[in-house]
């Protein structure tokens, strides 16, 4: 399995698009920590997951791969994957501690007891771990996810549109969310020329600059108006029908409509074919939603929970990273990554 994932791998990409997992990858290899132990990865499977599978591999893991019903996959990936051996797993075909750790997405895996516990990568499926007895590594709550879902997920949109046909210069985008999301989006759509306006509560999300426009989202009279006024809408507020209230001015207005978040966020008074790509995350139209590169830390981060959680280091609950767990692996990123000088970026939101 290491030797077919490895060569597929070094086909696609530099070193330097992935240090962490390649500094994982050198360091499990010799010490072997997950040797006899079995784990659930349920990470959306796409090219780019195959390189965190490597270090988990080479640290002696019995791995299987987990797909649940909101997990986007790429068919054919996930049929290689079936090539090369892997077990293929749904949220219901797996028995109670039969992994030593769940790294779950979505909470799509949160029913499903682990002997050790789960990590959880995302923020959306965070609510389902609420008051859990057991261990859950929570990889989004530390800084590390700031440049997926800033920096990744924001040139991900714009890569989107652009594979669409879209051109975002001189054009008004209408953001929900200012968070890491809604801030990336901003980002990347500011440099691609757009009028950019986010609506957001008064208080929450991110500073931005001047010229990005603010919607207070609690007044429902200016949000009708930003929604007539845009070209583009996008959401990224991690709310499932966050935006249900407006369903009337969203199926009302002209602009195109579309989903940065893992859940519907419209609402059913929003039909699917309403909004880009059935109204899920439109970077998953993409070959490679997010680029390897951004991704690298996160997966590196999601990777070292297990370990922390097999070890023991995690109490019950949902618990942050460990501070320096990120320091060393942003240290690492910053020495040997293809992004170092793109993380200046994040001090602009």
């Amino acid at each position: 399995m290491i030797r077919s994932i490895l060569e597929h791998v070094r086909a696609v990409y530099a070193k330097s698009d992935y240090p962490a997992l390649a500094e994982q990858l050198e360091l499990w290899r010799d010490l072997r920590p997950f040797a006899g132990k079995r784990l659930l990865d349920a990470t959306p499977v796409f090219t780019n997951t195959l390189v965190k599978y490597l270090p988990l591999l080479a640290g002696g893991a019995e791995l299987a791969i987990g797909v649940g019903e909101l997990t986007p996959t790429d068919p054919k990936v996930l049929e290689r994957l079936r090539k090369w051996g892997f077990r293929i797993v749904a949220p219901g075909e797996c028995a109670a501690n039969e992994f030593d750790v769940i790294m779950d997405c979505a909470g799509e895996f949160s029913g499903v007891d682990a002997r050790c516990g789960h990590v959880e990568l995302t923020r959306s499926g965070v609510y389902k771990y609420r008051g859990c007895r057991y261990p859950v590594f929570f990889a989004d709550a530390g800084r590390i996810k700031f440049i997926e879902t800033t920096l990744g997920t924001g040139e991900g949109c714009l890569r989107a549109f652009k594979r669409l046909g879209y051109d975002l210069n001189g054009k008004a985008l209408l953001i929900f969310g200012g968070g890491k999301v809604g801030g990336g989006i901003a980002l990347y759509a500011r440099g691609a020329g757009a009028r950019v306006a986010v609506a957001d509560f008064p208080g929450a999300g991110r500073k931005f600059p001047a010229e990005v426009r603010k919607v207070d989202a609690g007044d429902r009279a200016a949000v009708a108006a930003a929604i007539r006024e845009a070209d583009f809408i996008v959401s990224g507020t991690g709310v499932a029908a966050a935006l249900a209230e407006h369903a009337g001015e969203l199926c009302a207005c002209s602009a195109v409509i579309a989903n940065m978040g893992v859940l519907d966020e419209f609402g059913d008074g929003v039909p699917a074919e309403r909004v880009l790509n059935g109204k899920r995350s439109l970077n998953f139209i993409l070959e490679e939603p997010t680029h390897l590169r951004f991704i690298d830390p996160t997966l590196a981060l999601d990777n070292a929970g297990a370990l922390e959680v097999l070890r023991g280091r995690v109490a019950p609950g949902v618990r942050n990273p460990p501070p320096e767990l990120e320091a060393a692996i942003l240290e690492t990123v910053r020495r040997d990554g293809a992004i170092a000088a793109e993380l200046s970026m994040l001090g602009d939101l």
